[in-house]
C-alpha cells in the first residue's frame, strides 16, 4: 500500500474525483494510492463515455459563439481560463483552482455585467437531483474562487424529440434550472471535502463496506476490495430483501445464517431452507401445470437491443430501443428447427428485423421468451412506429408464456441460483451448461458488439468474427430456453 502523502504534494480533488469519492470513497482512495490495481471500466461503462463524448460536442452547438479551453494540461486549462474570463465569452471547460480543489464545469455562461451561469451536461434523460455531486462541486470551487454564479443548470437529453432529418440541438435538449437544490447542497460540500480529504489522506485502504461507506455489494471497479472478504453465499442473495444490510450489520453474513424469523416471504423461505439443507426445491404440480400450457409449435424467442444516446434513425428518440437481432427455436412433434435474423448494415435494423421474424415465426402455438417484460414491451414499442404490424403483434402478444415464472415464483429452485431467477443462473444450476465458453455472455456486450461491429472501425477479419459470436450468443439464449423446458419435463416425469 502507499504511503501517506502530505495533502499539499497529492493532486487537486477534482469534480470526478468528488463525484467518485461520494459514491465509493475505497475507488477514490485507490486512485490517489493504487491506481494500477484499479480494475478497468466493463464495455458498458466505456460505451457510455464514448456517447457521453458525443452528447458533449451536440451541445457545444448551443452556444456557436463559444470558447473551447481544449487543454488536458491542468496547468494551462488554467491559465487560459484566466485569460479568456475577461472577455466574457462561454466558455467550455473553463477551469479554476483553489485550496486545491480543482472545478472544470461543461459551459459556463456570462450573464449581466460580472455573473455567470453553470451548465453541466448529461448524457441521460433524467438525473437524480439529489445525486447532482459534480453541479454542486462546481458551484462550491467556482464561488470559492472568486467567480460571482448566478444560476445552476443541467442540460439533458430530450426524450420527446424525434429526429426527422440532421440533429437539432435545440430540440435535442432540454434544460433543468437546479439552483435552489445546489444552492440546499452548498452547506454540505466543505464536509464531504473535508471527509474525501481524510480519505485520501488514511495510510491503508479505507473498507467501504466496514465503515458502511456503501451499503450493498454493488457493480463497481473496487467490489472485491470492500466486500471480498463475504463467504459465497452471503446475506446479500437474500431474494427481493431490504433486510440484508440490517442482517449484516448485526454480524450475520452467511446466508445458512439467517435467523428462519426475519423472513418476509415465501421466496425467501424456500431459499433460506435450499441453503441450509443444500437440497433443490420442486412443486411438480405446478410446473406440470405450466408446461401444459405450453402449445405446439413451441416457439422459443429471444431478442437483442440496442440503443443510442442521440438518436441514429430518423423517427427515433434518444436511447429508443432498437432490436437487432433475434433467435428462435422452434418444437414440434420431436423435431426442432432453428431460425435467425442479425441485421447487417448501418441503416435502421426495425424493418428488416420485423420481417424476418414474421416471415420465420410460425402463426400458430406459444411463443415462449424469458422475461415477457423485454420482449412484450419492445413488441409494442415497434407498433407505434410500424403501426402495419399491430394486428400481428396483438396476436402475437397473445401467445407469449413466459418461462421466467416458474423461476420467479421458486417452484423450482436450486441453492446454485444465489436468489436469482434470471436465466444466467437458472441454466448452470438446473441444465449443467451455460455461457462460459462464448466469447459474449450477456445482452450489454452484445449490444455493444452489435454498434462496433456497425458503426465501429473493425477490420473485415474482426466484423466476420464478431458476427459469429453475436449469432452464437443469441441462440445460446433460445437454444438455452429449449434445454430448461425439457429438463423441467424430465424433473415431473413427462418425459
Amino acid at each position: 500500500m502507499a504511503k501517506l502523502v502530505s495533502i499539499q504534494k497529492l493532486k487537486p480533488l477534482s469534480k470526478s474525483g468528488y463525484t467518485t469519492g461520494m459514491e465509493c470513497p475505497g475507488h477514490l482512495w485507490m486512485k490517489y494510492h493504487d491506481k494500477e490495481n484499479i480494475p478497468p471500466h466493463s464495455p458498458g461503462v466505456l460505451k457510455r463515455f464514448e456517447q457521453g463524448h458525443v452528447v458533449g460536442e451536440l451541445a457545444k452547438k448551443l452556444y456557436p459563439e463559444g470558447i473551447d479551453i481544449d487543454a488536458e494540461d491542468i496547468a494551462l486549462n488554467l491559465q487560459k481560463t484566466k485569460e479568456l474570463l475577461t472577455k466574457r465569452k462561454v466558455l467550455f471547460e473553463a477551469a479554476l483552482q483553489v485550496d486545491n480543489l480543482y472545478g472544470r464545469a461543461d459551459i459556463l455562461v456570462p450573464v449581466g455585467k460580472d455573473e455567470w451561469d453553470v451548465i453541466e451536461v448529461k448524457s441521460s434523460t433524467k438525473v437524480d437531483k439529489k445525486k447532482c455531486w459534480d453541479l454542486s462541486f462546481q458551484l462550491y470551487v467556482y464561488r470559492k474562487a472568486g467567480l460571482k454564479i448566478r444560476r445552476c443548470f443541467l442540460l439533458l437529453l430530450n426524450n420527446q424529440y424525434v429526429r426527422q432529418g440532421e440533429i437539432d440541438p435545440q430540440k435535442l435538449f432540454v434544460i433543468e434550472d437546479l439552483t435552489e437544490e445546489m444552492e440546499e447542497l452548498q452547506s454540505e460540500v466543505p464536509k464531504n471535502i473535508e471527509f474525501l480529504w481524510s480519505i485520501v489522506n488514511s495510510p491503508t485502504f479505507p473498507n467501504s463496506a466496514e465503515k458502511n461507506y456503501c451499503t450493498i455489494p454493488k457493480k463497481c471497479q473496487v467490489k472485491e476490495e470492500c466486500w471480498g472478504f463475504l463467504p459465497e453465499n452471503h446475506v446479500f442473495h437474500l431474494y427481493n430483501s431490504r433486510k440484508s444490510m440490517k442482517l449484516f450489520e448485526q454480524g450475520i453474513h452467511a446466508l445458512k445464517d439467517v435467523p428462519d424469523d426475519v423472513l418476509s416471504n415465501e421466496q425467501q423461505v424456500i431459499q433460506l431452507k435450499c441453503e441450509k439443507t443444500g437440497e433443490i426445491h420442486l412443486e411438480k404440480a405446478k410446473i406440470k401445470k405450466f408446461l401444459d400450457g405450453i402449445k405446439e409449435p413451441a416457439c422459443h424467442l429471444d431478442f437483442e437491443t440496442c440503443s443510442f444516446a442521440v438518436p441514429e434513425f430518423n423517427g427515433t428518440r434518444a436511447y429508443q430501443r432498437m432490436p437487432f437481432q433475434f433467435s428462435l427455436h422452434v418444437i414440434e412433434k420431436g423435431k426442432k428447427k432453428h431460425f435467425e435474423y442479425l441485421h447487417d448494415g448501418k441503416d435502421d435494423p426495425r424493418p428488416k428485423f420485423l420481417a424476418a421474424l414474421k416471415k420465420y415465426l410460425p402463426s400458430s402455438g406459444s411463443v415462449l421468451v424469458y422475461f415477457e417484460g423485454f420482449e412484450g414491451s419492445v413488441l409494442k414499442e415497434l407498433v407505434k412506429d410500424f403501426p402495419e404490424y399491430t394486428a400481428w403483434v396483438d396476436a402475437l402478444l397473445g401467445r407469449i408464456i413466459d418461462l421466467h415464472e416458474p423461476f420467479k415464483k421458486f417452484w423450482y429452485y436450486n441453492p446454485n441460483q444465489k436468489g436469482s431467477a434470471s436465466i444466467k443462473k437458472v441454466l448452470p444450476a438446473l441444465v449443467g451448461d451455460g455461457y462460459e465458453d462464448l466469447n459474449i455472455k450477456d445482452g450489454d456486450c452484445a449490444s455493444i458488439a452489435y454498434l462496433d461491429m456497425t458503426f465501429g472501425k473493425m477490420t473485415a477479419e474482426a466484423k466476420k468474427k464478431t458476427r459469429e459470436d453475436l449469432l452464437k450468443y443469441c441462440e445460446r439464449d433460445t437454444e438455452a430456453m429449449v434445454w430448461i423446458v425439457e429438463k423441467m419435463e424430465k424433473l415431473v416425469g413427462e418425459k
